[in-house]
C-alpha cells in the first residue's frame, strides 16, 4: 500500500513538472567595441583578428557538445569581419563565415556601434554597405542590426534597418553622461516590434534599466562585475535573474514570456577570452525546467517569434543624446552631410554615363568602399571622446573619415560632370548643360563656371530663346548665372553661350538701406546679419517674423542688431540680388541673404541664407529663427521619417516616457505650421535644433521659435571635442519659404531637396552624341508623392544594373508607372543595400512597383542595352 502511495506521489510530481512551461534562456557573449575610445585603429584590429581566431578556435573544440552547449560569439560590427578578411588569408576568413552560416558567429548590418540620430537617412545605409557585399558575394544575410549604450533612438531607424534586410535588434544602455538617466528604469515594453510609418519592424529587445551598465538593460547584461574576477558564478547568476523576469502568471507582468536572453559580455573592456565559462554556465543552470543556451542572439529572436504572435509595437522617437556630440566639430560633420547630398547629383550623373560607358563607376571601387566604410564609423557612439583615447587623436581619426566621404563624393562628381558632357555632342558656339538630379521638372538658377569678359547672352536651345542671365563671382570664381527653365526630371538641357549684349531685363530685387524686395517677400537685413523683418507680399503684406526671448530671425545671439559693417550689395543682376552683412557681435560672422527671380512654374519662392562664423567658439552657438506664428506645430524630417513634433500622448511621435526632448533631429527641413499658414525651413548644415526653451526633460510644442545648433559641447565641456577642435570657419545654408496652406510634407521636402540640391552644369565637349544634343530625361515617375531618393549604378558595375530608390510621402499605398527611355531587361526589388530579394513583373510602361504609406523601397533595373 505505502509503495502504491509513493508511486502515486511520484507520478503527480512528475505530472506536475510536465505542467510548468520550460523557461528558455539565452547567454550571448560579445565584446562591446568602443572603437576609439577604448583602444586606437591598432589596438582594436589587433583585438577583432585575436578574439576571432580564439571563437574559431573555440568553436572548433565544442561543435560534438549538444546544440545549446557549443561556443558562440557575437560580433556588434560588420567591421569585425572586414577587418579578418584584410588580415587573414582567405581560407581563414572563408572559415568565418562558414561559421557564421551555421550560426556560430553573427554580426549585425551595421558597421560598428554608432549613434543614429544625427545622420542623414542615406548616410545610416551607406554605412551598410559592406555587410550588404558580403550577402550578395557568399549568399550570406544578416538578420541583426543594433544601436548600443547611446540612451535614445530615432524613430525611422527601424524602418531603415528592416528595409534593409534586419529583423532584430537588442539595446543595452549606459546611463552615463546622461541627463534621463533616471526615465530608463522602467520602458513602456522590453520586448516589442519597432515599427515604422510604413509598418516595418524590427523586433526588439531593450529591457528596464538596471542601477549599472553591467546587468540586464545595459550593455554587458551577461555580467556583474566590471573588473572580471570570477567569470563563471557571474555570467551563472544571471540564470536565476533572467527566470525570475519571465512572468506569465501576474495579469500586470511587465515581461510576460518564458524566453530570455542576457547579452553582451565585454563592456568596456578591449578583448573578451570567457568561451569556456559560456558553456559551463549553460551546463551547470539547465534544469528540466530550464533551458539555458549559449546564444548567438539570432536564436532568441527566432524562438520569440515562433512562440508569441501578438508582440506589441511602439512607433515613437526617444530623442538624441550623444547624437548631439558630432555639433562638438560642427563643420567637419556639416561636411559629411554636404558630400551626403552632393552624392545626389554625382550618383545620377554617373547611371547616365554608365549605360554608354560601362567601366566608368568601376574605376573608383577603391575609393567609394572606403567611403561606405566612413560612413559606418564616422558617427561611432563614442563621441563623449572621454575615454583613454586622447580626444586629439579622437579628433584626427573623425577628420580622416571625414575626407574619405568628401574625396570619394567631390571625385565622383567632377568626372561624372565632365564624362556627361563628353557624351554630348559639341557645336562651334560654346555650350553647356543644366542637369536636374531631382524627379520633377524644376526652374531654379543654375552658375556655369566662366572665364570670359566679353559680355555674352545665353540661349535655350530647347525654345531658342535667350534666358535671363549675369555674370557671378563665388568663393573667388567667376561664373554665368542663368535662370534655367523646366529642366526635366533626372535629365538636362542645353543653352548655348554667344557673343553680344544679353537683353536688358529688370533686377530680380530692388534694394534700398536694410530693405530687399521681390514680387514676394521684403525682408530687412540689419547689419549683424539679424533679419528683424520679413513680409510675405502674397498672404496681405503679412508679418512673418516676432521676436521671442529677445532673438529675431537669423539671430546668432546678437546683443546689438545694428553692430556691423555697413551693409554690401552682391551679385546684382536679373537672376538673383545678395545683401550681406558682416558683424563681430556676438562673433566674427558673415551673413549673405539672396532673393531669386521666379516664375510661375518654378514652385515655391525662396529666401537663400548663407551664414558663416569666422572665428573659433567653445560654446553653445545657435541661429535663432522667431515666427509670428500663434502656437503652431512643429514638423521635421528625421531618419527616412517626418515626425511631429509632440509627446505621443499629444499626438506626436515623441515617447511619453524615456525620451530627451531639447535637441530634435534637423534633416532636410523643418517646419512650424499654423491650420493654414506655415513657414518651412530648409537646412543643409546643422544637425538638430531646438524648440523654444525645450529641456531634456520638457519639449515646448507649441514654440514659435526654432534654434539650429551651430556646435558646441550641449552638455559640458566633458562630453564631445572642445573648442571645435580649433576650427575658425563653419558654414550654414538655410533657404526659407511661406505656405498659405495646412503642412505639407511633400511640398516641404520638395522645397528642400531644391534648395540642397543645385542645377549641376557642365560643359559640351562631346565628338560624338551618345545623348540628345538639346535635352534628355533618364527617369519619369508617374506620382508626383513618389520622390526619387538615389539613383546609382550598381554596386557590382553597370552590368549589374541601375540602383533606384524611392520614398512615397503619401499616407496611402501607391503604384506608380516608372519610364526609362531604354527597354527593361529584368527588374528586383532589393534591400536598401541592393541584396535582390523579390523579381519583379515588367511591362512596357516599366516595373511593377509598389510602396506602402511612407515607405522607402529600393529596386535594381537591368535595362537593354
Amino acid at each position: 500500500m505505502k509503495r502504491g502511495l509513493h508511486t502515486v506521489f511520484l507520478l503527480a510530481c512528475f505530472s506536475a513538472l510536465q505542467a510548468q512551461p520550460v523557461k528558455r534562456l539565452y547567454l550571448a557573449n560579445d565584446d562591446h567595441t568602443d572603437y576609439m575610445w577604448t583602444g586606437n585603429e591598432a589596438q582594436y584590429d589587433t583585438a577583432f583578428v585575436r578574439m576571432l581566431d580564439y571563437y574559431i578556435r573555440q568553436i572548433d573544440s565544442t561543435k560534438n557538445n549538444p546544440a545549446d552547449f557549443q561556443t558562440r560569439f557575437n560580433c556588434d560590427g560588420s567591421y569585425w569581419l572586414k577587418i579578418y578578411q584584410k588580415y587573414r588569408p582567405p581560407a581563414q576568413f572563408n572559415k568565418l563565415l562558414e561559421y557564421i552560416r551555421s550560426g556560430h558567429i553573427s554580426s549585425p548590418l551595421n558597421t560598428l556601434v554608432s549613434t543614429y540620430g544625427g545622420q542623414p537617412t542615406e548616410a545610416v545605409l551607406r554605412g551598410m554597405y559592406y555587410a550588404g557585399q558580403l550577402e550578395r558575394k557568399h549568399d550570406l544575410r544578416f538578420p541583426l542590426a543594433v544601436c548600443m549604450e547611446n540612451q535614445t533612438l530615432p524613430f525611422g531607424l527601424s524602418s531603415l534597418w528592416a528595409g534593409s534586410g534586419a529583423r532584430y535588434s537588442w539595446r543595452g544602455v549606459c546611463s552615463c553622461a546622461s541627463k534621463i538617466e533616471s526615465k530608463l528604469k522602467i520602458r513602456k515594453h522590453q520586448l516589442y516590434r519597432y515599427r515604422g510609418f510604413d509598418n516595418r519592424s524590427v523586433l526588439m529587445k531593450w529591457y528596464n534599466r538596471s542601477p549599472q551598465s553591467v546587468d540586464l538593460g545595459g550593455y554587458a547584461e551577461a555580467r556583474t562585475e566590471k573588473k572580471i574576477q570570477n567569470p563563471l558564478p557571474d555570467i551563472s547568476s544571471r540564470v536565476p535573474v533572467l527566470e525570475a523576469l519571465c512572468d506569465t502568471i501576474s495579469p500586470q507582468s511587465a515581461y510576460p514570456y518564458n524566453v530570455a536572453g542576457a547579452f553582451g559580455y565585454g563592456w568596456d573592456d578591449l578583448a573578451t577570452f570567457q568561451a569556456p565559462a559560456f558553456v559551463a554556465a549553460a551546463q551547470n543552470t539547465t534544469t528540466p525546467l530550464r533551458k539555458v543556451r549559449v546564444s548567438n542572439e539570432e536564436d532568441f529572436f527566432r524562438d520569440v517569434e515562433r512562440s508569441y504572435q501578438n508582440i506589441p509595437a511602439q512607433s515613437v522617437s526617444f530623442g538624441n543624446e550623444w547624437d548631439v556630440y558630432p555639433a562638438s566639430m560642427n563643420e567637419t560633420t556639416a561636411e559629411v552631410r554636404r558630400a551626403t547630398e552632393k552624392l545626389r547629383t554625382a550618383e545620377a550623373l554617373a547611371a547616365f554615363v554608365s549605360l554608354k560607358d560601362s567601366t566608368f563607376f568601376s574605376e573608383l571601387t577603391s575609393a567609394r568602399q572606403a567611403a561606405w566604410e566612413a560612413y559606418g564609423l564616422y558617427w561611432e557612439h563614442d563621441w563623449t571622446a572621454d575615454g583613454p583615447v586622447s580626444r586629439q587623436e579622437r579628433a584626427a581619426w573623425q577628420i580622416k573619415q571625414k575626407n574619405a566621404i568628401t574625396s570619394y563624393a567631390d571625385t565622383l562628381y567632377h568626372r561624372a560632370l565632365a564624362a556627361m558632357g563628353n557624351q554630348i555632342k559639341k557645336a562651334n558656339q560654346t555650350r553647356f548643360y543644366v542637369f536636374n538630379p531631382l524627379s520633377w521638372v524644376r526652374s531654379d538658377v543654375a552658375d556655369f563656371l566662366f572665364l570670359g569678359t566679353n559680355p555674352v547672352k545665353v540661349i535655350d536651345l530647347q525654345t531658342n530663346t535667350e534666358v535671363a542671365s549675369q555674370v557671378i563671382r563665388k568663393e573667388g570664381k567667376s561664373y554665368l548665372r542663368i535662370w534655367a527653365e523646366n529642366i526635366p526630371s533626372v535629365g538636362y538641357k542645353v543653352f548655348e553661350i554667344q557673343p553680344g549684349v544679353p537683353a536688358r531685363k529688370p533686377v530680380a530685387a530692388q534694394v534700398k538701406d536694410e530693405l530687399i524686395q521681390n514680387a514676394y517677400y521684403r525682408l530687412r537685413l540689419r547689419k549683424s546679419g539679424v533679419i528683424s523683418e520679413l513680409v510675405d507680399l502674397r498672404a496681405g503684406n503679412r508679418a512673418v517674423v516676432s521676436p521671442v526671448d529677445g532673438r529675431f530671425f537669423n539671430d546668432l545671439g546678437s546683443v546689438n542688431p545694428d553692430a556691423g559693417n555697413p551693409l554690401e550689395i552682391e551679385n546684382e543682376g536679373p537672376v538673383s540680388v545678395t545683401l550681406k552683412a558682416v558683424s563681430n557681435d556676438p562673433i566674427a560672422h558673415t551673413v549673405r541673404v539672396t532673393l531669386f527671380k521666379n516664375s510661375r512654374d518654378a514652385g515655391p519662392p525662396r529666401i537663400d541664407i548663407e551664414n558663416r562664423i569666422d572665428a573659433n567658439f567653445g560654446d553653445v552657438k545657435t541661429w535663432a529663427f522667431s515666427f509670428n506664428l500663434a502656437q503652431p506645430t512643429s514638423h521635421h524630417e528625421e531618419l527616412g521619417a517626418i515626425l511631429t513634433a509632440r509627446k505621443e500622448a499629444r499626438g506626436g511621435h515623441y515617447a511619453n516616457e524615456n525620451a530627451r526632448y531639447d535637441w530634435l533631429t534637423f534633416n532636410h527641413f523643418a517646419d512650424l505650421s499654423e491650420s493654414n499658414y506655415g513657414v518651412t525651413l530648409s537646412n543643409q548644415d546643422c544637425s538638430f535644433f531646438k524648440l523654444g526653451q525645450s529641456t531634456p526633460d520638457s519639449l515646448w510644442e507649441q514654440s514659435p521659435q526654432l534654434s539650429a545648433l551651430a556646435g558646441g559641447q550641449v552638455d559640458g565641456e566633458k562630453l564631445g571635442i572642445q573648442q571645435q577642435n580649433g576650427a575658425t570657419a563653419f558654414r550654414y545654408q538655410f533657404a526659407l519659404t511661406t505656405h498659405a496652406t495646412a503642412f505639407d510634407p511633400l511640398a516641404a521636402m520638395r522645397f528642400s531637396l531644391e534648395h540642397q540640391n543645385p542645377l549641376a552644369t557642365g560643359e559640351v565637349t562631346g565628338s560624338i552624341g551618345n545623348f540628345p544634343p538639346v535635352t534628355h530625361s533618364l527617369l519619369r515617375i508617374s506620382d508626383k508623392n513618389v520622390l526619387l531618393w538615389a539613383l546609382k549604378p550598381g554596386e557590382e558595375g553597370a552590368n549589374s544594373g541601375v540602383i533606384v530608390r524611392f520614398w512615397n510621402l503619401k499616407n496611402s499605398a501607391v503604384a506608380p508607372k516608372v519610364q526609362l527611355p531604354q527597354p527593361i531587361r529584368s527588374a528586383w526589388q532589393t534591400t536598401h543595400l541592393e541584396t535582390n530579394e523579390r523579381r519583379l513583373n515588367t511591362t512596357q510602361g516599366g516595373p511593377a512597383i509598389e510602396l506602402a504609406p511612407f515607405q522607402i523601397n529600393t529596386y535594381r533595373l537591368e535595362l537593354q542595352r
